[in-house]
């Protein structure tokens, strides 16, 4: 099968929803080309795709890499969640019995990821949630402006340290199902304006960066044992007790 710059595009793509890409982290076109088994212009074009949707960015000192959002876009970033997820809840009075099922089998998806140890499809089920629902409520556009968002608010949630519970989430996801299949929209909305929300206010400002942090502590100096430490002289040797055995003290030393 021949691999497209659409395809590499996607699989780095599902990589950040799955919290596999780190933000800030190199995109060598070299090392994406031998994993793709393809040519550099061919990854080169699946970056560029990423890079107009805001995914991955790319300098002339530090080539591609993965955004780090700053605190302004990660704000406009769950604003622009709120708009369209309680917006496409909104024009609607109902959902067809398909996509109530179909949402229900993501919501098992996710408890059955919580269950086990693939933090990689737990993540990325999560947030696929809110592109099913969009396609669900039958907006197969903003499904896929809803995944680019939703990869850079994974994104964002990373660099921020998102106190918010994977658990919590799926929770938050089975009553906005409910509601949606009883058909109290308004109640729907109220849901995900909440849930969104409350993933934004868990945010935390990251740490300062020290890039001397790992030299530093490498060249922390090291204590002397005090077997090696120098032999006092004079009176204070002559106060210092003597080794019953030579050969133990000696043994002490090796």
């Amino acid at each position: 099968m021949t691999t497209t710059s659409t395809a590499i595009a996607q699989r780095i793509l599902e990589a950040v929803l799955a919290r596999k890409l780190e933000p800030g982290q190199r995109l060598g076109e070299q090392p994406l080309a031998l994993l793709f088994d393809c040519s550099r212009t061919l990854v080169r074009e699946a970056l560029m795709q990423l890079a107009t949707r805001g995914i991955v960015t790319v300098s002339a000192r530090r080539g591609w890499y993965v955004v780090e959002p700053t605190p302004e876009e990660a704000r406009e970033a769950f604003d622009a969640r709120q708009v369209i997820e309680r917006g496409l809840i909104r024009q609607h009075t109902h959902l067809a019995p398909q996509a109530i099922a179909k949402l229900k089998a993501h919501v098992s998806e996710e408890r059955a990821a919580l269950a086990g140890d693939d933090v990689g499809t737990r993540s990325y089920l999560l947030g696929d949630f809110h592109v099913c629902l969009a396609e669900c409520l039958g907006n197969r556009l903003l499904a896929n402006t809803l995944r680019d968002l939703t990869a850079r608010t994974t994104l964002v949630a990373m660099r921020y340290q998102s106190l918010h519970d994977a658990a919590q989430s799926c929770e938050d996801h089975v009553h906005i199902v409910a509601a949606l299949e009883a058909g109290d929209m308004a109640r729907a909305e109220a849901l995900m304006a909440e849930h969104i929300g409350t993933i934004s206010d868990t945010l935390r400002k990251p740490a300062d960066h020290d890039p001397l942090a790992q030299l530093r502590t490498a060249l922390q100096p090291i204590p002397t044992p005090p077997a090696l430490q120098p032999r006092p002289r004079g009176r204070a040797a002559r106060s210092q007790p003597k080794p019953d055995d030579d050969s133990s003290y000696l043994g002490a030393l090796l």
